[in-house]
């Protein structure tokens, strides 16, 4: 189980609704900038998450006006002054904060409320959906400041997302893309409004919550491995397993008599 009462020095967490864990990226003054601490402290989470058999849906999000304003620029100073290994350490210490969000093995929504710069964007990019509010932006600015686009997954994620080139325009210009466009391009799902991202992100999840946790988790793991494999005969493969896995659970035989019962399933995970 995972303890609230744990303290995190740049993460809060709770549980919105049964089954929903709140993850908030908190350090407003600072626009929820990422720090070595932030990128230790969401490995960590995302890990006992992932241990934890009752959380269904994560939510993703951030305190104050903006989801993540990227990398911190106090820190960042210090970047130039390490040696090639320690920035490579550096970096790979980020890439598996980032990657650990994206193997939680149930939903993420990323409630983006305010600009997602950079690592911030690349952290909305390991969400399974995104949902932002018309305050949402995002820009990959990298090669104003001397560094690649391709930065934690980005090169990876967005041209998969979005096409390859709507990626490279934003990954060449470094632009503000803003909510509507963000939407337009399927960077967003939807654009909610001013005042209910939340609200609308807990129904989401609530409508995931509905369903046989065992099928969405083996959803998601189709999903994001078919993603990545070389054929469709692998795809189906990959299918065919999760299937047959399922079919060996207790949720479809309830999903079933419920069906028949004309009432609604009762789903255990098991």
């Amino acid at each position: 189980m995972i303890d609230l009462e744990q303290r995190y020095e740049t993460l809060l967490l709770n549980f919105p609704a049964d089954g929903v864990v709140q993850v908030t990226l908190n350090r407003p003054d600072r626009f929820n900038a990422m720090t070595v601490a932030m990128f230790d402290e969401l490995e960590s989470i995302s890990r006992e998450i992932g241990d934890d058999r009752d959380v269904r849906v994560v939510i993703l999000t951030g305190a104050g006006k903006a989801f993540c304003a990227g990398y911190d620029l106090d820190e960042a100073e210090e970047l130039t002054s390490l040696s090639a290994l320690g920035m490579l350490d550096r970096q790979e210490r980020a890439a598996r904060a980032l990657s650990a969000v994206r193997a939680i093995p149930v939903p993420v929504i990323a409630a983006v409320n305010g600009p997602a710069a950079g690592g911030g964007m690349s952290l909305t990019l390991m969400a399974d959906i995104r949902l932002g509010s018309p305050a949402a932006k995002f820009n990959a600015a990298f090669v104003r400041i001397g560094l690649s686009a391709g930065d934690l997954g980005a090169s990876w994620l967005l041209p998969r997302l979005i096409g390859p080139s709507a990626a490279a325009e934003i990954g060449f210009t470094g632009r503000i893309v803003e909510a509507e466009e963000a939407e337009r391009l399927g960077l967003l799902n939807r654009v909610t409004g001013d005042d209910d991202l939340l609200d609308q992100t807990l129904a989401l999840a609530a409508q995931i919550c509905a369903n046989s946790p065992g099928g969405i988790r083996i959803s998601k793991r189709a999903l994001q491995a078919n993603m990545e494999v070389a054929s469709f005969a692998a795809a189906l493969e990959l299918e065919n397993r999760g299937q047959a896995l399922l079919t060996r659970c207790d949720d479809m035989s309830e999903a079933l008599q419920a069906f028949k019962a004309k009432r609604p399933p009762n789903f255990s995970g098991r």
